[in-house]
């Protein structure tokens, strides 16, 4: 046996091996594999197969070393079942290096994948996980083996893990994982599961507005989720650019009238005719009485604004200058509108404390100054009405905006 070093770092160059800087061959085999090596780079994959035949070797290192080439060339070639074959042997020499090891596990499952071996690309998967590889690929060969298969169950229980442990680790989770994890779940009818990744989506993607049109969509179907935050879902909706139908413009100026915010009801409005959306078609003339009627409130809601902010100050309960406070910030006064919620909030008598926290967030959200209270106030909304669920989008969405 003598050290080939030639050899070796012919190889590396080729792209075929990643050996060690100094491996040891007979001289017998020596320049066949060279020669070999030479003509699979050259794309001669026969003549490389042509050029080992009757070559054995005298050890291990040689039994590995022409496995290796023969299984490159035979790759080369499109002949998987001859390739996995002959790297199966490489591997059972036990001379692959350890820093190569898991990257040769990792090619021979891809072989057995595309052969639909599941059982065996499986196994060579798991065998490139213990000798440390941790790559991309190997992922994507892993997942395609078992959604071939139709276990969803392990793909959510690996792609799961995955998502946990990048959370844990403060890292963003890979889109992929959390798409794959989100078609597992609705594979194997995890409902819940299904909506928790895609509020993970939104969270971690919320540039992505079909991530966020579909969880907006699906939330309203959540176990609990209350109606009358219909409102927040069509304002969030808006604010991704998902709100383009005439409908959707029409309900969300109707119920904004309802809630006593008259200019915000306004904003919509003119962004649906500045959209091209309303003013036209069949329904023109009611979406203008609409419009007429929303104009009419804004002067007759500042008309009496001094008045029914003097009124809820002297209420007893905070309700009133929750609703004041909202009002103001819907005329973009945030800074009087925060101060009046904060007001109603002080009063520590509230119909529902959370919703009120919701409203004192998302106007500090909107207030230029004010973002990283709004977050820090949204952050502390609780309840399972869905009152925390909205906190959430809004801390996503308006962090992305």
């Amino acid at each position: 046996m003598k050290t080939n070093r030639l050899l070796a770092a012919m190889l590396l160059a080729a792209g075929l091996l990643q050996l060690p800087a100094a491996y040891a061959v007979s001289a017998a085999v020596a320049k066949p594999l060279k020669d070999a090596s030479d003509l699979v780079r050259a794309g001669k994959a026969k003549e490389a197969i042509a050029k080992l035949n009757g070559v054995t070797g005298s050890g291990p290192d040689d039994t590995y070393m022409l496995a290796r080439i023969r299984g490159a060339a035979y790759q080369r070639m499109g002949d998987n079942g001859a390739a996995a074959q002959q790297l199966e042997a490489a591997f059972a020499t036990g001379k692959v290096p350890g820093n190569e090891a898991g990257t040769l596990a990792e090619t021979i499952a891809g072989i057995y994948a595309q052969q639909h071996n599941n059982a065996k690309a499986m196994q060579w998967v798991e065998k490139a996980k213990a000798d440390g590889d941790n790559s991309a690929g190997l992922r994507q060969i892993q997942d395609y083996v078992q959604g071939s298969s139709g276990d969803y169950g392990q793909i959510a229980r690996d792609n799961a893990a995955k998502v946990q442990a990048a959370v844990a680790a403060g890292r963003r989770p890979e889109e992929d994982d959390l798409l794959r994890l989100a078609d597992a779940y609705r594979h194997t009818g995890n409902k819940a599961g299904d909506l928790q990744v895609k509020e993970q989506l939104v969270t971690y993607y919320p540039a992505n507005k079909q991530y966020v049109g579909i969880y907006l969509s699906d939330i309203a179907g959540k176990p609990g989720f209350s109606s009358r935050f219909s409102l927040d879902i069509l304002r969030l909706r808006l604010a991704a650019g998902n709100v383009t139908s005439a409908a959707d413009y029409m309900e969300m100026a109707q119920l904004l009238l309802q809630a006593g915010l008259p200019a915000e009801a306004k904003t919509v409005v003119d962004k649906g005719y500045a959209a091209g959306v309303l003013g036209t078609g069949a329904e023109a003339a009611r979406q203008q009485r609409l419009r007429d009627l929303v104009n009419k409130n804004v002067v007759d809601s500042k008309a009496s604004l001094a008045k029914r902010t003097a009124d809820a100050k002297a209420e007893k309960t905070g309700d009133d200058l929750v609703a004041i406070g909202t009002e103001y910030a819907s005329l973009g006064q945030y800074d009087e509108g925060i101060d009046l919620i904060q007001q109603g909030i002080a009063k520590d008598n509230l119909k529902r404390p959370e919703d009120a926290k919701l409203r004192l967030g998302v106007a500090q959200l909107q207030s230029v100054k004010g973002k990283a209270a709004g977050i820090k106030t949204l952050r502390t909304v609780q309840g399972t009405d869905g009152a925390p669920d909205v906190a959430r989008l809004y801390i996503s969405l308006g962090a992305a905006s």
